[in-house]
């Protein structure tokens, strides 16, 4: 999920499919799709938005996390649908035609409102208005490495923010 702060504006694409339920085709939705193998969940919301809207951007955080199981299209396994929060380095939408009937930089409030966005749409775009409200550290879900028990080898924890007064605590 793409937004300008200074805007309070989401980018949104409408998606044609043709096996997708009835009320979200042609519904907007934020840009996404699937990881590649080794592919961190940053990069592949940083990737997956470049090639749905030519938009270039930088991972900032997660923002929420949809489980769901006996998804449809997640080939016989459960669906873990992770929606990020990105900083546009570029603003010029060039989408793809393949995947997108349309796409634009929507008011978020009008996102939270449109009976035309899919549910997890809307709940995020409320979500946005409350991060640019109440500040985004109060909702942003960030990522720290860490190196692994295994030598050579790092892993990446995805948490809230720890005060520094915690983050400091040894032994």
């Amino acid at each position: 999920m793409l937004e300008h702060e200074w805007r309070k504006k989401a980018t949104v694409t409408r998606a044609p499919s043709s096996d997708a339920p009835e009320n979200t085709v042609n519904a907007w939705k934020f840009p996404g799709g699937l990881s590649n193998p080794g592919e961190d969940i940053g990069d592949t919301a940083v990737r997956e938005v470049f090639e749905e809207t030519g938009i270039k951007s930088e991972f900032k955080s997660i923002l929420s996390v949809r489980q769901q199981h006996r998804h449809p299209g997640a080939f016989g396994k459960s669906d873990m649908y992770i929606i990020c929060r990105l900083e546009p380095s570029s603003f010029t939408i060039s989408f793809c035609q393949q995947e997108c009937l349309r796409c634009e930089w929507m008011d978020l409030d009008e996102l939270a409102r449109t009976k035309h966005a899919t549910p997890i749409t809307s709940n995020v775009a409320k979500l946005l208005r409350y991060g640019y409200r109440e500040g985004f550290d109060k909702i942003d879900i960030t990522m720290r490495e860490f190196p692994a028990v295994y030598a050579g080898l790092f892993y990446k924890l995805y948490h809230r923010e720890l005060p520094e007064s915690y983050r400091n605590i040894t032994g």
